[in-house]
């Protein structure tokens, strides 16, 4: 029987090296997210005049609008609700229920169209939701949803655009 061969310090440290220069390499190497269009970034100054005062104040300051205030909280109609900073489509008119709390309110988004980021803020450990494309917040996500997610994403209607589906009338402003 053998003895085992044990590697020596220097080999340890050359293997080490191949693999940190390999790992740097491997880093600096396109994803395959590259190819996704870089997320839209404006200037505050950019911002100000592309949004109404209520946007901004949302979506850029990550204010709430008043409970109740959006017109597209009771509204059922089949389409689409954009991102009312770029228009990227964040939520399925499919996936809208009534929860009660004043908001337009999902179970799911969109594939990829959101970003989450744990808020803080209020005294309270919460979950953000953002647009994936310009970063703007939309509002909050939440686990007392219905089935099939059990998630309640609650959005500040003034935040979304509705774009309706075909033959579809959006709604009216309040």
């Amino acid at each position: 029987m053998s003895t085992p061969q044990y590697p020596t310090r220097r080999q340890m440290l050359r293997a080490a090296t191949v693999l940190a220069a390999g790992a740097a390499t491997l880093w600096r190497l396109p994803r395959a997210s590259a190819a996704v269009p870089a997320p839209l970034r404006h200037t505050d100054a950019e911002w100000r005049p592309l949004l109404s005062p209520a946007q901004y104040d949302v979506l850029r300051q990550a204010g709430t609008e008043m409970p109740f205030s959006s017109p597209l909280n009771h509204f059922y109609s089949k389409g689409e609700y954009a991102c009312a900073g770029c228009g990227l489509h964040n939520f399925s008119s499919d996936t809208k229920f009534d929860s009660g709390t004043g908001w337009p309110s999902f179970w799911q988004p969109v594939a990829d169209a959101v970003v989450e980021h744990k808020d803080n803020s209020m005294f309270m450990q919460r979950t953000e939701i953002r647009c994936a494309e310009c970063d703007g917040h939309l509002g909050h996500v939440f686990d007392d949803g219905p089935r099939p997610t059990g998630l309640r994403y609650c959005m500040n209607g003034v935040a979304l655009r509705f774009d309706p589906a075909p033959g579809v009338q959006p709604p009216h402003a309040a």
